[in-house]
Protein backbone atom coordinates (compact mmCIF):
# COMPACT_ATOMS: atom_id res chain seq x y z
CA UNK A 1 0.00 0.00 0.00
CA UNK A 2 2.83 2.40 0.85
CA UNK A 3 5.55 0.96 -1.38
CA UNK A 4 6.43 4.32 -3.05
CA UNK A 5 6.75 5.96 0.36
CA UNK A 6 8.88 3.08 1.65
CA UNK A 7 11.26 3.31 -1.28
CA UNK A 8 11.51 7.08 -0.83
CA UNK A 9 12.29 6.70 2.87
CA UNK A 10 14.91 4.02 2.23
CA UNK A 11 16.63 6.16 -0.40
CA UNK A 12 16.57 9.26 1.82
CA UNK A 13 18.05 7.24 4.69
CA UNK A 14 20.75 5.84 2.41
CA UNK A 15 21.78 9.30 1.24
CA UNK A 16 21.77 10.70 4.77
CA UNK A 17 23.67 7.70 6.10
CA UNK A 18 26.38 8.16 3.51
CA UNK A 19 26.84 11.83 4.43
CA UNK A 20 26.74 11.07 8.16
CA UNK A 21 29.37 8.37 7.73
CA UNK A 22 31.72 10.81 6.05
CA UNK A 23 31.13 13.43 8.75
CA UNK A 24 31.54 10.82 11.50
CA UNK A 25 34.93 9.77 10.15
CA UNK A 26 36.15 13.39 10.34
CA UNK A 27 34.47 14.29 13.63
CA UNK A 28 36.60 14.96 16.70
CA UNK A 29 35.00 13.11 19.62
CA UNK A 30 33.49 15.13 22.47
CA UNK A 31 33.72 12.77 25.49
CA UNK A 32 31.49 14.93 27.73
CA UNK A 33 28.80 15.71 25.10
CA UNK A 34 25.46 16.43 26.80
CA UNK A 35 21.93 15.37 25.89
CA UNK A 36 20.98 18.62 24.12
CA UNK A 37 23.94 18.66 21.75
CA UNK A 38 23.29 19.28 18.06
CA UNK A 39 25.90 19.16 15.31
CA UNK A 40 26.27 20.38 11.76
CA UNK A 41 25.90 16.73 10.76
CA UNK A 42 22.35 16.75 12.21
CA UNK A 43 21.38 19.71 10.06
CA UNK A 44 23.10 18.38 6.94
CA UNK A 45 21.40 15.00 7.36
CA UNK A 46 18.00 16.64 7.78
CA UNK A 47 18.37 18.75 4.65
CA UNK A 48 19.40 15.70 2.63
CA UNK A 49 16.40 13.72 3.86
CA UNK A 50 13.80 16.45 3.44
CA UNK A 51 14.99 17.47 -0.01
CA UNK A 52 15.02 13.85 -1.15
CA UNK A 53 11.47 13.31 0.08
CA UNK A 54 10.25 16.55 -1.49
CA UNK A 55 11.45 15.47 -4.93
CA UNK A 56 8.97 12.59 -4.85
CA UNK A 57 6.24 14.10 -2.70
CA UNK A 58 6.43 17.90 -3.04
CA UNK A 59 3.09 18.65 -1.34
CA UNK A 60 3.55 16.43 1.72
CA UNK A 61 3.95 18.02 5.15
CA UNK A 62 7.25 17.76 7.00
CA UNK A 63 7.96 17.45 10.73
CA UNK A 64 11.58 17.26 11.88
CA UNK A 65 13.86 18.08 14.79
CA UNK A 66 16.31 20.65 13.43
CA UNK A 67 15.56 24.19 12.29
CA UNK A 68 16.68 24.07 8.67
CA UNK A 69 15.71 26.00 5.55
CA UNK A 70 13.70 23.22 3.90
CA UNK A 71 11.68 22.61 7.06
CA UNK A 72 11.05 26.33 7.56
CA UNK A 73 9.57 26.61 4.06
CA UNK A 74 7.37 23.52 4.38
CA UNK A 75 3.91 22.82 5.71
CA UNK A 76 4.33 21.24 9.14
CA UNK A 77 1.03 19.36 9.46
CA UNK A 78 -1.27 17.62 7.01
CA UNK A 79 -3.00 14.38 6.06
CA UNK A 80 0.30 13.16 4.57
CA UNK A 81 3.17 13.81 6.94
CA UNK A 82 6.85 12.84 7.09
CA UNK A 83 8.39 12.72 10.57
CA UNK A 84 12.19 12.81 10.67
CA UNK A 85 14.96 12.64 13.24
CA UNK A 86 18.13 13.17 11.19
CA UNK A 87 20.46 11.89 13.91
CA UNK A 88 18.72 10.29 16.87
CA UNK A 89 21.18 9.92 19.72
CA UNK A 90 23.50 12.78 18.78
CA UNK A 91 25.46 12.13 21.98
CA UNK A 92 26.44 8.77 20.53
CA UNK A 93 27.62 10.55 17.38
CA UNK A 94 29.48 13.23 19.35
CA UNK A 95 31.11 10.72 21.69
CA UNK A 96 31.84 8.45 18.70
CA UNK A 97 30.52 5.27 20.28
CA UNK A 98 28.26 4.48 17.31
CA UNK A 99 24.99 4.76 19.24
CA UNK A 100 22.97 6.91 16.84
CA UNK A 101 20.43 6.36 14.09
CA UNK A 102 18.52 8.01 11.26
CA UNK A 103 14.74 7.82 11.73
CA UNK A 104 12.22 8.46 8.96
CA UNK A 105 8.47 7.82 9.24
CA UNK A 106 5.49 8.45 7.00
CA UNK A 107 2.07 9.09 8.56
CA UNK A 108 -1.21 9.12 6.58
CA UNK A 109 -4.34 10.46 8.28
CA UNK A 110 -2.69 9.97 11.66
CA UNK A 111 -1.68 6.33 11.01
CA UNK A 112 1.98 5.35 10.59
CA UNK A 113 2.46 3.79 7.16
CA UNK A 114 6.25 3.48 6.94
CA UNK A 115 9.18 3.49 9.35
CA UNK A 116 12.90 3.32 8.67
CA UNK A 117 15.69 3.20 11.26
CA UNK A 118 19.25 3.18 9.94
CA UNK A 119 22.31 2.75 12.18
CA UNK A 120 25.11 4.16 9.98
CA UNK A 121 28.02 3.26 12.25
CA UNK A 122 27.04 -0.41 12.25
CA UNK A 123 25.41 -0.78 8.81
CA UNK A 124 22.16 -1.97 10.42
CA UNK A 125 18.89 -1.14 8.73
CA UNK A 126 15.44 -1.96 10.14
CA UNK A 127 12.28 -0.94 8.29
CA UNK A 128 8.57 -1.65 8.14
CA UNK A 129 5.52 -0.85 6.04
CA UNK A 130 2.00 -1.19 7.40
CA UNK A 131 0.67 -4.63 6.61
CA UNK A 132 4.00 -5.70 5.10
CA UNK A 133 5.96 -6.73 8.17
CA UNK A 134 9.26 -5.60 9.65
CA UNK A 135 12.55 -6.31 7.92
CA UNK A 136 16.22 -6.03 8.77
CA UNK A 137 19.31 -5.80 6.61
CA UNK A 138 22.77 -5.90 8.13
CA UNK A 139 25.76 -4.88 6.06
CA UNK A 140 25.42 -6.00 2.45
CA UNK A 141 23.17 -8.94 3.31
CA UNK A 142 19.70 -9.58 1.93
CA UNK A 143 16.64 -8.33 3.85
CA UNK A 144 15.36 -10.77 6.46
CA UNK A 145 11.96 -10.57 8.10
CA UNK A 146 12.23 -9.99 11.82
CA UNK A 147 9.95 -10.80 14.73
CA UNK A 148 9.82 -9.83 18.37
CA UNK A 149 10.95 -12.35 20.96
CA UNK A 150 8.72 -14.93 22.63
CA UNK A 151 9.92 -14.19 26.17
CA UNK A 152 6.93 -14.38 28.50
CA UNK A 153 8.39 -13.57 31.93
CA UNK A 154 9.82 -10.24 33.04
CA UNK A 155 12.43 -12.08 35.09
CA UNK A 156 13.82 -13.48 31.82
CA UNK A 157 13.47 -10.27 29.81
CA UNK A 158 16.01 -7.87 28.34
CA UNK A 159 15.25 -4.20 28.91
CA UNK A 160 16.79 -1.54 26.72
CA UNK A 161 17.16 1.98 28.09
CA UNK A 162 19.18 5.18 27.73
CA UNK A 163 22.63 5.44 29.21
CA UNK A 164 22.60 6.89 32.71
CA UNK A 165 24.44 10.12 33.44
CA UNK A 166 25.69 8.26 36.54
CA UNK A 167 27.20 4.95 35.39
CA UNK A 168 26.10 2.02 37.51
CA UNK A 169 23.04 3.76 38.93
CA UNK A 170 19.93 1.56 38.78
CA UNK A 171 17.07 3.34 37.01
CA UNK A 172 13.51 3.43 38.31
CA UNK A 173 12.51 1.40 35.26
CA UNK A 174 14.88 -1.39 36.21
CA UNK A 175 13.67 -1.28 39.81
CA UNK A 176 10.06 -1.57 38.65
CA UNK A 177 10.49 -4.22 35.96
CA UNK A 178 13.33 -6.32 37.45
CA UNK A 179 14.56 -7.62 34.07
CA UNK A 180 17.24 -10.26 33.68
CA UNK A 181 19.42 -8.03 31.53
CA UNK A 182 19.79 -4.35 30.60
CA UNK A 183 21.13 -3.00 27.29
CA UNK A 184 21.90 0.73 27.16
CA UNK A 185 22.16 3.01 24.14
CA UNK A 186 21.64 6.72 23.49
CA UNK A 187 19.29 6.26 20.53
CA UNK A 188 15.55 5.61 20.91
CA UNK A 189 15.53 4.41 17.31
CA UNK A 190 18.07 1.73 18.17
CA UNK A 191 16.09 0.73 21.27
CA UNK A 192 12.89 0.25 19.28
CA UNK A 193 14.76 -1.62 16.56
CA UNK A 194 16.21 -3.93 19.21
CA UNK A 195 12.70 -4.82 20.37
CA UNK A 196 11.48 -5.32 16.80
CA UNK A 197 14.46 -7.56 16.00
CA UNK A 198 13.88 -9.69 19.09
CA UNK A 199 17.22 -8.59 20.56
CA UNK A 200 15.48 -6.88 23.49
CA UNK A 201 12.04 -7.43 24.96
CA UNK A 202 11.07 -4.09 26.54
CA UNK A 203 11.71 -0.39 26.05
CA UNK A 204 10.07 2.12 28.37
CA UNK A 205 10.35 5.90 27.94
CA UNK A 206 9.14 7.63 31.11
CA UNK A 207 10.00 11.22 30.15
CA UNK A 208 7.22 13.75 30.81
CA UNK A 209 7.44 15.06 27.25
CA UNK A 210 9.28 14.29 24.04
CA UNK A 211 8.50 14.58 20.33
CA UNK A 212 7.05 12.54 17.48
CA UNK A 213 10.43 12.26 15.75
CA UNK A 214 11.89 10.52 18.82
CA UNK A 215 9.71 7.42 18.41
CA UNK A 216 7.49 7.44 15.31
CA UNK A 217 9.70 5.47 12.91
CA UNK A 218 10.51 2.90 15.59
CA UNK A 219 6.89 2.52 16.67
CA UNK A 220 5.80 0.79 13.46
CA UNK A 221 8.87 -1.46 13.50
CA UNK A 222 7.72 -3.01 16.77
CA UNK A 223 4.09 -3.25 15.68
CA UNK A 224 4.88 -4.90 12.35
CA UNK A 225 7.29 -7.30 14.07
CA UNK A 226 4.40 -8.54 16.23
CA UNK A 227 4.97 -6.43 19.32
CA UNK A 228 2.94 -3.74 21.04
CA UNK A 229 3.48 0.00 21.57
CA UNK A 230 1.38 2.22 23.86
CA UNK A 231 1.63 5.06 26.31
CA UNK A 232 2.56 4.22 29.88
CA UNK A 233 -1.11 3.78 30.84
CA UNK A 234 -1.95 1.77 27.73
CA UNK A 235 -2.98 4.77 25.60
CA UNK A 236 -2.84 4.66 21.83
CA UNK A 237 -0.09 7.01 20.68
CA UNK A 238 -1.05 9.76 18.24
CA UNK A 239 1.18 11.57 15.77
CA UNK A 240 0.90 14.93 14.05
CA UNK A 241 -0.56 16.83 17.01
CA UNK A 242 0.36 20.52 17.54
CA UNK A 243 4.12 21.02 18.01
CA UNK A 244 4.60 17.24 17.65
CA UNK A 245 4.49 16.66 21.40
CA UNK A 246 4.26 13.22 23.02
CA UNK A 247 3.18 13.39 26.67
CA UNK A 248 1.98 9.86 27.42
CA UNK A 249 5.38 8.22 27.69
CA UNK A 250 6.02 5.03 25.75
CA UNK A 251 6.10 1.31 26.40
CA UNK A 252 7.23 -1.00 23.60
CA UNK A 253 7.33 -4.75 24.23
CA UNK A 254 7.15 -8.08 22.50
CA UNK A 255 3.44 -8.09 23.34
CA UNK A 256 3.50 -11.01 25.74
CA UNK A 257 5.06 -8.85 28.45
CA UNK A 258 2.97 -5.75 27.84
CA UNK A 259 0.16 -6.11 30.41
CA UNK A 260 2.46 -6.94 33.32
CA UNK A 261 5.00 -4.31 32.29
CA UNK A 262 2.22 -1.69 32.16
CA UNK A 263 1.14 -2.55 35.69
CA UNK A 264 4.65 -2.10 36.99
CA UNK A 265 5.70 0.92 34.95
CA UNK A 266 2.51 3.04 35.07
CA UNK A 267 3.18 4.42 38.59
CA UNK A 268 6.37 6.01 37.27
CA UNK A 269 4.30 8.12 34.88
CA UNK A 270 2.15 9.63 37.61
Amino acid sequence: MYEPELQAALEAARLAGQAIGEAYARFQAIPDAHASISTEADRQSQEIILRSLQVRFPTDALCAEEQTATLAAATWTGSRLWIVDPIDGTRGFARKNGEFSVMIAFVAEGIIGVGVVLEPAHSRLTYAVRGGGCWKRDGDGAPVRCRVSDIGELTAATLTQSRSSVPGRVSRRVEALQPARVVETYSAGIKLALVARGEADIYANTYDAFHDWDICAGDILVQEAGGKVTGLHGEELRYGLPEAWQRQGLLATNGRLHAEALQRIAPLAG
